[in-house]
């Protein structure tokens, strides 16, 4: 009764004309970067985090949520309309909702992909509503052991459970901790890897690299494939809304699927390109008809489209209630609160409950003026895309040298930019991922500190991992997940033995 007594106070909070003013504006610059090829939910993000530096911490994450709202919503129109996907985990949806648009059903197309993504948000909002308190209630009980065993866990989750190469995977983690390590070690005071360099004694700025490895790297890959923008128009009548909306009860089973798949791929570190897939599979595997997939079925649009946004919404959750990023967007995020001085775990909801639960609450609100916006804005936003990229491009990365010297006033910081720029060329082109090295470039310091605090606390004995139940029950499941390709290799071994022996008899 609390948390519900807490949300309604958040929407009170948020229903002022500054609030609403400020998340139109992201939902618009979110929906803007989610159809221009190259940018997206991540990189928007990364770029625009700098304008909010100079606003309180509930406007800014009110602002920066609904930047990745409008483009977890703009990612379908180009998908839909031109057949490139704004976004990785929109790939999908291209399958049935291109196919959709060349038969003349792109609004149809359209107002599946905008509902079903609505829904699949609000299931994985009412998700987060109900379990983060739940989550946040061990706040007491944790410690330096048992802060770092969840890092390890998260660490170990991208290792076991993700869908790269293993390798690639380790390589990525392990250069995002080398580069976290850089300037001044805050536990002993010793600087480490700056060489006599007086702009590295601050170390590596997290925003900048962000904005390196998103911005600038997409920009030259964009720019490398000489992408041609030529689609389909489309403009979204109401008599087609309400059509497409009196037909949702037929797929009420898809859209369900879909959301599981999607809060667990978020809350895990599957991600929504997992989870997209995933939903389009499975309802493709389960369908009365499964060769209609592919030549613009509707409900090829509506699997992944509430997937992909359950999951990338519900990856939220460990981000605020264990202070864990379930995805790339998620840890510049939790940056984000970092910079003003938030830090995002289990004693977020113990120490700033309305922060928490005004944020909640604007999921809500930023969720259902999305829908809205999208469903009468879809005309606008494509014919942007007609714009030659050539125009385009040097915009943002005008915008992105000035976010990256904003941060702090140095020049330094934008050649650093432009350097993790390339970095992030390279590993696209060589399939490394940039969500692990993300995830340890926010996490390095804090999971070093937690492990030499505990290291000094216990007398440098490892067993301090495993001192209670707590820690030792999440250390265990994450030598579990991390040794999880190896002990599911075993297992299916076992399991062949079995049956031939059985066949055999």
């Amino acid at each position: 009764m609390e948390a519900l007594g807490l949300l309604f106070h958040g929407f009170a909070v948020l229903l002022t004309w500054k609030t609403l003013v400020l998340m139109m504006v992201g939902l618009v610059l979110g929906i803007f970067v989610g159809v221009l090829p190259g940018l997206g939910g991540p990189n928007g993000v990364a770029i625009l985090l700098p304008l909010t530096f100079t606003m309180d911490p509930t406007s800014a994450i009110v602002m920066l949520s609904c930047i990745y709202w409008g483009a977890l919503f703009g990612g379908a129109i180009t998908s839909i309309l031109f057949n490139i996907p704004g976004e990785a985990w929109s790939v999908a949806t291209t399958f049935d909702g291109y196919p959709m648009a060349q038969q003349g059903r792109a609004a149809e197309a359209l107002t599946a992909a905008f509902t079903s993504s609505f829904i699949g948000s609000l299931v994985a909002v009412l998700l987060i509503t109900f379990l983060a308190p739940m989550i946040s209630s061990f706040a007491l009980k944790f410690g330096p052991p048992e802060f770092f065993a969840v890092y390890l866990l998260t660490f170990c989750s991208f290792v076991g459970l993700g869908r790269e190469a293993k390798h690639k995977t380790v390589i990525s983690m392990s250069l995002g901790l080398l580069l976290a390590g850089i300037g001044m070690d805050t536990v002993s005071g010793n600087l480490r890897m700056t060489f006599g360099s007086a702009e590295l004694l601050r170390g590596i700025n997290f925003l900048v690299a962000v904005i390196g490895l998103f911005g600038i790297s997409e920009i030259l890959l964009t720019m490398e494939e000489r992408l041609a923008l030529r689609g389909h128009a489309a403009s979204i009548s109401l008599r087609v809304v309400l059509s497409v909306w009196k037909d949702l009860p037929k797929y009420w089973v898809t859209l369900l699927r879909s959301s599981f798949i999607g809060c667990w791929l978020g809350i895990t570190p599957g991600g929504a390109i997992a989870a997209s897939f995933m939903g389009y599979n499975l309802a493709k595997r389960f369908s009365k008809d499964p060769e209609s997939f592919g030549k613009g079925r509707i409900e090829g649009v509506f699997a992944p489209e509430t997937a992909a946004h359950a999951s990338g919404t519900a990856a939220l959750l460990p981000m605020l209630a264990l202070g864990i990023p379930g995805s790339g967007t998620a840890a510049i995020l939790l940056g984000g609160l970092m910079v003003w001085g938030l830090n995002p775990g289990p004693l977020l909801f113990v120490e700033h409950k309305d922060f928490v639960w005004g944020l909640i609450a604007s999921m809500y609100l930023g969720n259902v003026v999305g829908l809205v916006l999208v469903l009468t804005t879809v005309p606008i936003f494509a014919s942007i895309l007609r714009v030659p990229f050539a125009a385009v491009a040097p915009m943002i990365v005008v915008s992105c040298a000035i976010g990256a010297y904003a941060i702090q006033n140095a020049m330094f910081d934008i050649w650093l930019m432009l350097g993790f720029g390339v970095v992030g060329y390279v590993f696209k082109k060589i399939g490394i991922p940039l969500a692990p090295f993300t995830l340890a470039l926010v996490l390095g310091n804090r999971a070093e500190d937690a492990f030499r605090l505990s290291m000094i606390g216990s007398g440098g004995d490892l067993k301090v991992f495993w001192s209670n139940g707590l820690v030792g029950s999440i250390t265990t499941l994450a030598l579990v997940l991390l040794f999880w390709p190896v002990i599911d290799g075993l297992l299916g071994r076992v399991g062949l033995t079995q049956r031939t022996r059985a066949t055999s008899r």
